[in-house]
């Protein structure tokens, strides 16, 4: 292969998470227990270093890197800023309660991986290199799942783990497919071959590689794991695993559709449209009667899936849909960990009813807690407003109006739910001693993040104005 680009540095942020997770491994091979905190601090340290690395190369023209394998443009810069944040915050999450544990490392080096393959997926020129982040991604999750090896979380890592290793078989099979039909694995290629192959070897390919992708979003029909997983991993994993694969998985999405399908005869626009509609409705209604309140939000994260898929149905045919997408997953993700810090700050509320009595006994906690769950429904002036808003408007510009008056009725549905969840909050008994102890530190990432997805709202049009742009050539 002639003229391929393999400098290192086009993949810093990514370089330094992994290089992160090795050395601390080895680090954590030889550190007493009670200093293995200094390998969450290193992970730290790499993502901050990730985040510096990635505003910069923002800032640079769009190219191709490791011979057009990996993108270098707002799409993979959005994600590699939204990904390497997410990370920073779930391991604060986590730290308090791992500190001085036997697998301190571990949790610490299984995470870092698995974000390395959600960056992985976001970047993915290649339909290869799509595989192996799907892997990357998935394998280390499986584990994290389990971590807590009681029932529950043995129970949740094997049903994840069954669904994702069938679901990456099939992928791998339509990748196989695609490239019989197309000749190629590269996408700028393949959106030339395959609008000239056998439109039913083309389809079946194409249906087989998005199961993939749909299991790492958590998107109807490969949504079966998320409830299970989320209730039965550690309150941190369940923030991780809702939060940061999805972000790569989505952006994945959108970039096949936007290159390597964009030509292809296949109506691929209408099946995302529909997965859409199954994923946000399905999610909504399962959640209305949920009482375990990781659970609901496990049916919450499905359905805010569905309304990511709007800008993804539309790919190609409006100027709103990349930045509507990428503006909703940076909202989606601080308002999603923000709920999350919250039910680890009161970990001993499990269900709604805990919540009884919480704003006498923690105030500032409550409001954090209803600006996230506002925030999910997409109440201004939260950053999730402005990204549905973006949302609709995309589908409406690209044809969709149907799809988004769908949106706003499953959004006005979803109010229900949330609000089962807050009004006990309100009242004035409670159980006795209230929610329970606090986490002062999990309660700060609440503030933070409930602070951010206002913040990220109130300045969204200057965000909405960089996050334009074309896809990687």
């Amino acid at each position: 292969m002639t003229g391929m680009n393999e400098n290192p540095l086009d993949l810093l942020p990514e370089v330094l998470l992994a290089a992160s997770a090795v050395l601390g491994l080895l680090l954590g091979a030889w550190l007493p227990r009670r200093r293995q905190w200094l390998v969450g601090a290193l992970a730290g340290a790499a993502c901050a270093g990730g985040l510096v690395a990635a505003a910069i190369a923002a800032t640079t023209p769009v190219e191709t890197a490791f011979g057009g394998a990996f993108a270098l443009d707002t799409l993979s810069a959005t994600s590699r800023i939204v990904i390497l944040g997410a990370t920073l915050l779930v391991l604060a999450l986590a730290a308090p309660r791992l500190y001085a544990d036997p697998r301190e490392t571990e949790f610490h080096v299984l995470l870092q991986l698995s974000s390395v393959g959600a960056l992985t997926l976001a970047g993915a020129q290649d339909l290869l290199l799509l595989a192996a982040g799907y892997l990357l991604a998935s394998v280390p999750a499986y584990a994290l799942a389990g971590f807590r090896k009681d029932g529950p979380g043995t129970e949740a890592a094997l049903k994840f783990y069954v669904l994702g290793a069938f679901l990456g078989v099939l992928m791998l099979t339509g990748i196989t497919v695609l490239l019989a039909a197309g000749r190629t694995t590269a996408y700028p290629v393949l959106r030339t071959e395959l609008a000239g192959a056998p439109t039913g070897l083309v389809a079946a390919g194409t249906l087989a590689l998005l199961t993939g992708v749909l299991f790492k979003a958590g998107a109807v029909p490969a949504h079966f794991w998320v409830p299970d997983a989320v209730q039965g991993s550690s309150e941190p994993v369940a923030a991780f695993l809702t939060t940061i694969p999805k972000i790569g998985a989505l952006v994945a999405f959108y970039r096949l559709a936007v290159v390597p399908l964009a030509d292809a005869d296949l109506p691929w626009a209408g099946l995302v449209a529909v997965l859409s509609v199954a994923s946000m409705t399905l999610g909504n209604l399962a959640a209305f009667f949920q009482q375990d309140v990781t659970r609901l939000l496990a049916y919450s994260t499905i359905s805010q899936v569905g309304y990511l898929l709007l800008p993804v149905a539309v790919a190609g045919r409006t100027d709103l849909d990349q930045e509507a997408l990428l503006y909703y997953l940076a909202g989606y993700a601080l308002t999603n960990l923000g709920a999350f810090a919250v039910v680890c700050a009161l970990p001993g509320a499990r269900t709604v009813d805990d919540y009884r009595g919480l704003a006498r006994t923690r105030p500032a906690l409550l409001a954090a807690l209803v600006v996230c769950l506002l925030g999910l429904v997409g109440t201004p002036p939260t950053a999730v407003f402005l990204g549905k808003l973006e949302a609709f408007s995309a589908a409406f510009d690209g044809g969709y109006a149907w799809l988004a008056v769908v949106a706003a009725v499953n959004t006005v549905a979803s109010l229900f739910y949330y609000l089962r969840w807050i009004a006990p909050a309100f009242l004035a008994s409670g159980p006795a001693g209230g929610p329970g102890a606090m986490s002062r530190s999990a309660a700060v990432i609440a503030y933070g993040a409930a602070t951010g997805s206002v913040v990220l709202g109130l300045l969204g049009g200057s965000v909405l104005d960089v996050l334009g742009g074309p896809p990687a050539p």
